[in-house]
């Protein structure tokens, strides 16, 4: 039952994800792509947890804030691909209202995590490099543990922000979504009661976060280039850049990508292109993001080879 009746309105009790494309070829590609994908997400994001938790020499700050990212990775892709993945595979993909609300909470509270994560990550380096023997005591376990508290509490806030406002929304019409997943945007214009509070709302929260994150991470990095231009050593001036690139990588793609969504102009894209883009940030990122730390961080791999070495060698 996707709808009940109430007087002169159908209320709508279910939706009709309308994934990503029709053509049945393209659809079996796309699962077969998108499985491995999420295979690969799964076990590089476990595995770095693990291996952070496990291995003595990663237990600082910095791979502290790691393994939480790599948990909001996990749980972000986790909110869409499982889904996503039997979208391809049946002709009518249905989700309930209640299951609808829980994604969309779940994709918000992950990416909002994700966004202060960053954040975090980013203060993290400016404290190592800017003033390298204030970094125990700025950095000590009470900080890192208030900042993930903001982190976890601010996630929270923004998903029952989204959650509510969906609640508010009347739906008693059409129930097909344009989109591979409960997204905030297609609900709204599915909505037959007035939208305008509760679309300001998550747009206001949303945005908020947004910004406040992109402005700590590039007044972070905007001092850090200041300390390191002002380094005579070379050696110096790469070890510091090299403990950032990973960090930058991982901030470039997703910020990339939500300012993309969230940040431009709906006139600027259309709906097809709206789906590409968040494909890419909530399934291909989230594989990227342990390949990045663990490719480019001697400290990961060092860690890994000695971990792997006790477990062959024991």
């Amino acid at each position: 039952m996707d709808s009940l009746v109430d007087g002169n309105h159908t209320a709508v009790t279910g939706f009709i994800l309308l994934g990503i494309t029709e053509d049945p070829v393209l659809r079996v590609i796309l699962f077969m792509t998108v499985l491995c994908i999420y295979l690969v997400t799964v076990s590089g994001n476990l595995s770095t947890i693990i291996l952070i938790r496990f291995s003595s020499q990663l237990h600082h700050p910095m791979y502290f804030f790691l393994s939480h990212l790599a948990l909001a990775d996990l749980g972000f892709s986790s909110s869409v691909t499982p889904n996503m993945l039997i979208n391809f595979l049946v002709e009518r993909n249905t989700i309930s209202y209640l299951g609808c609300a829980i994604q969309l909470g779940s994709v918000v509270f992950f990416g909002s995590s994700e966004c202060f994560l960053l954040a975090a990550m980013a203060y993290d380096r400016f404290v190592a490099i800017c003033n390298p023997l204030l970094y125990s005591t700025k950095m000590c376990t009470q900080v890192y543990v208030r900042l993930l508290t903001v982190t976890y509490l601010g996630g929270f806030l923004n998903a029952c922000s989204f959650t509510v406002s969906f609640s508010f929304l009347l739906f008693c019409g059409p129930n097909q979504v344009n989109h591979f997943f409960c997204d905030f945007a297609p609900l709204v214009k599915l909505s037959c009661s007035d939208s305008r509070i509760p679309a300001v709302v998550p747009s206001f929260t949303a945005g908020s976060i947004i910004v406040v994150t992109m402005c700590v991470i590039v007044i972070s990095y905007i001092c850090i280039l200041i300390t390191i231009l002002k380094m005579s050593s070379t050696e110096g001036c790469h070890k510091a850049f090299s403990t950032c690139t990973s960090h930058l990588t991982v901030v470039t793609l997703f910020f990339g990508t939500i300012t993309f969504i969230y940040v431009m102009p709906k006139s600027c894209y259309s709906t097809d292109q709206n789906k590409v883009v968040s494909l890419f940030y909530m399934v291909v990122v989230p594989m990227l993001n342990p390949l990045i730390y663990s490719l480019r961080n001697n400290e990961m791999k060092r860690a890994l080879k000695r971990e792997l070495g006790r477990k062959i060698f024991p």
